[in-house]
């Protein structure tokens, strides 16, 4: 099979090729596991993430990508509930203990044996690729492939965000950054909380003007103070000086979640301005978003084809991983990245 493999980790330039090409043995699957012919993978910035060493693979190579739609083509001996021919979707949670407390309350997201798709075991940059039967997700039928794939995280993540910020009808929410999973918050907020409004913080023009054609209030650069205080704010960049802006763009009470696997150490810096007067007092909340349970994924796909939720594309093929890696990296983020591997 024809695969996209990282063997090395290193920072991305826009010289740069981090993945290698190879055509590998096709695999196959272990006794409780599906076999997927690939058709897409939508590429996240998580990869960025691993490929730069910030969550790193435990060991190296594996083929990256957590935003897989494919057909399921063969399956393991013990397998009885999914069947030869299903579309499904693989997401970055690819497995996890199902027996400890955290697993037992729905909090699977939690468990110490956590697996990520594309970084603990091969992901979706090739041809073919195993799953854990269990942790396969169907896709509905009337979301087609290449717009389902960007659901399976930056859907799912913006979704588990708006649910733990604790937002009622109403109330006022904000978004810092505004890439994938913003555009998707900002339509699940329109259909849920009517009554609502989003204001957007984002440093690039482009993002800025994207959100107010996407029905933002307001839009700003990360700094500007925006016309009303916030009752919540999703925060999904990579840095840390947009989380003391947003903390004190809210109101009393008000809770900050943080929707991103790692935080470059850049800016670390700014931490040190943090004022508990300005930043934290009248009993401001932080919480953080730690990965996605199977429920999230299946929840938000159902719910993406009830209300046709909107995610813009751009398409890459497969050879050209590292292109879609470096516009991902360099650019700002207008539409979702997604390697088209096979047709359906």
């Amino acid at each position: 099979m024809q695969a996209m493999s990282l063997d090395q980790t290193g920072e991305i330039r826009k010289d740069s090729k981090p993945l290698i090409h190879k055509v590998l043995p096709d695999p196959t699957p272990e006794a409780d596991e599906v076999l997927l012919q690939v058709h897409v993978c939508g590429v996240c910035h998580t990869e960025l993430d691993e490929i730069e060493g910030r969550t790193a693979p435990p060991s190296l190579p594996v083929i990256p990508g957590h935003q897989v739609i494919g057909r399921i083509i063969a399956l393991g001996d013990r397998v009885t509930k999914s069947r030869l021919g299903d579309r499904v979707g693989v997401a970055w949670i690819g497995g996890a203990c199902q027996h400890c407390e955290f697993c037992r309350s729905g909090q699977e997201n939690l468990c110490t044996h956590f697996t990520a798709t594309g970084r603990d075991r091969n992901g979706g940059y090739a041809e073919l690729m195993t799953a854990r039967a269990d942790f396969v997700i169907p896709i509905p039928e009337s979301l087609d492939d290449l717009h389902a794939a960007p659901l399976l995280c930056a859907g799912a993540i913006g979704y588990r965000s708006l649910r733990l910020t604790g937002l009622q009808d109403g109330q006022q929410l904000g978004l810092t950054g505004f890439g994938a999973s913003g555009r998707l918050v900002l339509q699940l907020v329109k259909h849920q909380f009517p009554n609502s409004t989003v204001t957007v913080f984002a440093r690039s023009a482009d993002e800025r003007t994207a959100a107010l054609q996407f029905g933002a209030a307001w839009a700003g650069d990360t700094r500007e103070i925006p016309p009303a205080p916030l009752d919540a704010i999703i925060d999904t960049t990579p840095a840390w000086m947009p989380v003391l802006a947003a903390l004190e763009h809210l109101k009393p009470g008000g809770r900050l979640v943080i929707n991103a696997i790692r935080k470059e150490s850049s800016d670390r810096s700014v931490l040190a301005t943090l004022s508990y007067e300005r930043h934290l007092w009248l009993e401001k909340e932080i919480k953080s978003v730690a990965n996605v349970t199977r429920a999230d994924v299946s929840e938000l796909l159902d719910l993406a084809a009830g209300i046709k939720l909107h995610s813009a594309v751009d398409e890459y093929p497969l050879a050209d991983a590292n292109q879609a890696l470096i516009d991902l990296r360099t650019k700002p983020v207008i539409a979702a990245k997604v390697l088209r591997i096979a047709k359906d």
